[in-house]
């Protein structure tokens, strides 16, 4: 199978390649890069005005499947991070039942194999059931193609528990993905803490909710060795702990999600669940630090943190809503309506911190499209200004806030071991 690329403008950031090239393709690796290629293929794309990058990498999404599939699946949300760019991505363990088993990886790999269009990179749980209390058999998730563990949607509160876990997880070559949130102190909040939930009648939630866990991890991490990597900071302590950790020589790395640097709390309009996710929409002055960590180089990722709801979970005051919004179909044209087109990043920066950063988070062979390579590629239009339409997401989950928002930042193609999985 041999698929041609004519015309367009290749970035690729880890290979320093940035130019009009075609690209050719060739059982799934890429074949050729050069300025002219004339070559019969048997599917060619015309990328003319459009830039090709390496496919997108997602550290940290929820599929729902098993047990939750009224509100994803492995197919929908495959297609779903098909259509807003991603070859490769990072389901988290909080399924029902959830993921804490070699079985179960192994499983969720099989399934794979028929029911996703991208790569699926799965994540196992640090405690049986995510009750924080028992440790799982890492090294048998390791072996059976785990990437990381994580509790997210909650922290192993047990720092005795959780050191020993990470001492494991070293041990057994994996990535800790820390959720940070010392549960105590949430008491009972469903946003920011601050002026506007005081205006809106809700419980707030406080920055040091996710602080104070970001220290503790990081200090847990410089004692045992692990490698850490921090999932959705929203704070500016968290930028600068994180920051601290890197000067210390902890092996800590970072990402920030979308919404975290497209909106503040300032931006909540009303009491609707649509804006209720964890962590929370921070003060602008977080939004700020956040822009600036990924400026210059502290926190090291964009990961959207999808996490798809019914209606019926978030058509309601947040004080009853599902924590949580999608994110794999707007994740590409925030990070460049948002950070390129305001000057924070350059479109170089932007690509790094999706492909190649991520890539390199978890040691994999991926993030890049030189010849020889995996031939995982996205085509995108950065000109042509659009507006997001929940109604035409993928996704079973059409929960976002930015429904209706202008952007610019369009995924024309993907394509996925050399064959087109998604194409506009």
């Amino acid at each position: 199978m041999k698929l041609l690329i004519k015309n367009g403008h290749v970035l690729d950031p880890a290979a320093g390649c940035d130019g009009l090239y075609d690209v050719l393709a060739e059982d799934g690796k890429v074949a050729r890069i050069a300025p002219e290629i004339q070559e019969e293929a048997d599917q060619v794309i015309d990328a003319s005005g459009c830039w090709v990058v390496p496919g997108l990498i997602d550290l940290h999404v929820h599929l729902r499947d098993p047990g939750l599939t009224y509100k994803e699946t492995l197919a929908t949300g495959s297609r779903a991070a098909a259509r807003g760019g991603f070859t490769s991505i990072c389901p988290m363990p909080n399924t029902k039942p959830v993921t804490d088993t070699p079985e179960k990886i192994r499983e969720l790999l099989e399934r794979a194999r028929t029911e996703s269009v991208v790569h699926i990179l799965p994540i196992g749980a640090v405690t049986i059931g995510q009750q924080g209390e028992e440790l799982t058999d890492m090294k048998g998730m390791a072996r059976a193609g785990a990437v990381a563990v994580s509790e997210d949607g909650k922290s192993v509160m047990n720092s005795q528990v959780y050191r020993e876990g990470m001492k494991l997880a070293k041990e057994s070559g994996l990535i800790v993905m820390a959720h940070c949130e010392d549960k105590d102190l949430v008491n009972g909040g469903v946003m920011n803490a601050g002026p506007k939930a005081e205006k809106l009648g809700l419980k707030g939630i406080t920055n040091a909710v996710e602080d104070v866990i970001v220290a503790r991890d990081i200090l847990l991490a410089k004692e045992t060795g692990v490698q850490l990597h921090l999932c959705h900071c929203s704070t500016a302590d968290s930028v600068t702990l994180t920051r601290m950790g890197k000067e210390m020589g902890v092996r800590v790395t970072a990402e920030v999600c979308p919404h975290h640097f497209a909106m503040s709390c300032e931006d909540i309009t009303e009491d609707h669940g649509r804006f209720k996710m964890n962590p929370p929409l921070r003060a602008p002055e977080d939004v700020e630090a956040l822009k600036k960590g990924l400026a210059d180089g502290t926190m090291d990722c964009i990961s959207t943190d999808h996490a798809p709801h019914s209606a019926e979970e978030k058509n309601c005051s947040m004080a009853k809503a599902a924590f949580g919004i999608v994110g794999l179909e707007t994740a590409f044209a925030l990070g460049y309506t948002c950070l390129v087109e305001q000057g924070v990043l350059t479109f170089t920066q932007l690509i790094s911190l999706m492909t190649e950063k991520p890539a390199a988070i978890l040691g994999i062979d991926k993030g890049c499209i030189a010849p020889g390579r995996t031939a995982d590629i996205a085509i995108v239009d950065i000109d042509t200004e659009y507006q997001i339409d929940a109604a035409s997401f993928v996704s079973k989950g059409k929960n976002t806030p930015f429904d209706g928002w202008k952007v610019k930042g369009l995924v024309k193609a993907t394509i996925v071991d050399g064959k087109v999985v998604y194409q506009k």
